[in-house]
């Protein structure tokens, strides 16, 4: 198995680049959705955030009020670490049980851990490989208020609520330029892709007595 985690600022193009990596075979395991998962109706997750941050972050069916949450996290730093200490080893439990699964299936399966916090949460040495997708703060800034409608203001807390370029750029093994098109970045993974394959065949050589 190889282990690939891959991480980026938000609006950075992480999640052209997870995409492209599961057409190219890998097995992708995105937090984002764990966290869903670990708070979705029902759950002891949701329970949990409910009674921390009150009634005012659910709605009127008594799932999780996304937005309202959001208005509180990202203003308030104490208020996120209490939310990621519920959620985050929720999904750390989600994520070991889907890669234990894929490797079930495919011993040499290559698994990429899609982590928008990997370096916030102090897991690049879980990593064979730690993959950056990197676009200048200001232009992710620009992408949020475009594309995903939101405020300046928000977009901004959105941002510096996240760990700075130089800690992430940092901790990388590979950094992928998502300041250009889809386009440019799916080709710069299968590059990435190409050069990982041959690293796999030249690790199962040596592995042949």
């Amino acid at each position: 198995m190889q282990r690939i985690g891959l991480t980026g600022g938000i609006a950075a193009g992480k999640s052209v680049a997870a995409r492209r990596f599961g057409q190219l075979g890998a097995v992708v395991i995105d937090a984002d959705v764990l966290a869903r998962e670990a708070v979705a109706p029902g759950s002891a997750g949701l329970a949990e955030v409910a009674a921390a941050f009150g009634p005012a972050v659910l709605d009127a069916d008594g799932a999780l009020d996304r937005p309202a949450l959001a208005r509180v996290v990202f203003s308030d730093a104490g208020a996120r670490a209490r939310l990621d200490a519920i959620v985050h080893p929720v999904v750390r439990r989600l994520s070991a049980e889907r890669e234990a699964a894929a490797v079930a299936l495919d011993a040499g399966a290559v698994v990429v851990h899609d982590i928008p916090l990997l370096v916030e949460t102090g897991q690049v040495e879980n990593f064979h490989v730690v993959v950056v997708v990197h676009a200048p703060a200001v232009l992710r800034v620009e992408r949020l208020v475009r594309l995903r409608g939101m405020t300046r203001d928000d977009a901004e807390a959105r941002v510096a609520a996240q760990a700075r370029d130089e800690d992430r750029l940092a901790a990388a093994d590979v950094v992928l330029d998502g300041a250009g098109s889809d386009a440019d970045l799916v080709r710069q993974v299968d590059e990435l892709w190409a050069r990982l394959a041959v690293e796999r065949d030249d690790e199962r050589a040596a592995d042949v007595p």
